[in-house]
């Protein structure tokens, strides 16, 4: 069957994905560029965006700044008629400041979630950004839109995760495995919001999602797309080193686990010595980049920013993937997996 793109107002993917966001640094400017160079849209992770930058210890909010405006500018150059967005987490203590930045850098997109976005619209009057908020329920979805609406927006797409994504959940932790929670009731149930509100918002599916196949099902369900993070990880064009690529590699079903996050959310991660490692004790934080909002030093766990930058620096922090990261077995390249799904999705009446 003729695979239709996804259309976002006025952007149009000739494919129906849109790559996940993936932080800190896995799914930078080289990432999102291959997707959208692919046709699918390319997401930035906007969290702690400038730890590669000299004074990222000493100027942590400057370094953030001054990373996204080049990592934005870098994925533009490599894929100039590409769509290319970022993500933020509403948790971020300066969530508001780099929305703005990623504006007057003419960003096709804004994916949020980690909290509820509700006023990121009063954050990007007057320009062509889009806004895709990131929602684990129909309740969340409603909570949006009708916020958003007296702001004088709607959003642009709706992004749906559910238990099986990567990173940070946004179910407590009694609920990853409960029936009611797949996501596949958790699409029907926004799908059916947005028919009871007269809503023609596109949805997008995420989390757990591997195949053509899987990809089909969400297309049934009504979604207009899906997306897609862990798949990227082992190719070449990830932004994170070897040694993160090949945990994906190396991981058994059993090696992907729920941990608890500093962030106040359960979160999936690869079990590895870090993990083992926090399980067990606390480990003092020795630098603060004031990052969240919730996260108090003197009494967090661990640093998530230091845990998630060790990790894409040197694979021996803490790893987040998606439940099914563990099917990935050999690196190859963004556009080998998109082949690969759109050539499967073929196959399939939706």
């Amino acid at each position: 069957m003729k695979i239709q793109p996804l259309k976002i107002d006025d952007l149009t993917a000739s494919i129906p994905i849109v790559q996940g966001g993936m932080g800190i640094g896995v799914s930078g400017s080289s990432l999102a560029a291959a997707v959208a160079n692919q046709g699918g849209i390319g997401v930035i992770s906007g969290a702690q965006i400038g730890y590669k930058e000299p004074d990222f210890l000493t100027n942590t909010v400057e370094a953030n700044i001054r990373a996204l405006r080049k990592e934005i500018r870098r994925a533009r150059e490599l894929s100039p008629k590409g769509i290319i967005g970022v993500n933020f987490m509403v948790a971020m203590k300066n969530y508001k400041q780099l929305v703005k930045v990623a504006v007057e850098e003419k960003i096709d997109l804004i994916v949020s979630g980690a909290g509820l976005p509700l006023d990121l619209p009063s954050y990007v009057e007057n320009s062509k950004t889009k806004l895709l908020p990131i929602v684990s329920s129909a309740k969340a979805a409603n909570i949006i839109i009708k916020r958003w609406m007296r702001q004088g927006r709607e959003p642009d797409a709706i992004v749906v995760e559910g238990p099986l994504a990567g990173g940070h959940l946004g179910f407590k932790p009694d609920q990853i495995d409960k029936e009611e929670f797949k996501l596949e009731h958790l699409v029907e149930d926004v799908v059916a919001l947005l028919q009871k509100l007269n809503k023609n918002i596109p949805v997008i599916a995420g989390g757990g999602i591997t195949t053509g196949a899987d990809i089909a099902k969400f297309l049934k369900l009504g979604v207009s797309g899906v997306q897609i993070g862990s798949l990227f990880v082992p190719t070449e064009e990830c932004d994170a080193c070897m040694v993160f690529k090949e945990a994906y590699l190396n991981a058994s079903e059993e090696d992907i686990q729920i941990i608890k996050s500093p962030v106040g959310l359960p979160g999936r991660a690869i079990r590895n010595p870090f993990v083992e490692r926090i399980e067990k004790e606390n480990l003092p934080v020795k630098k603060c980049f004031r990052c969240l909002e919730t996260c108090d030093p003197s009494d967090t766990p661990y640093c998530i920013s230091q845990a998630l930058i060790d990790a894409v620096q040197t694979g021996e922090g803490l790893i987040f993937s998606g439940g099914k990261a563990f099917l990935s077995k050999q690196i190859t390249t963004v556009k080998e997996v998109i082949d690969r799904l759109m050539g499967e999705l073929q196959e399939y009446e939706y």
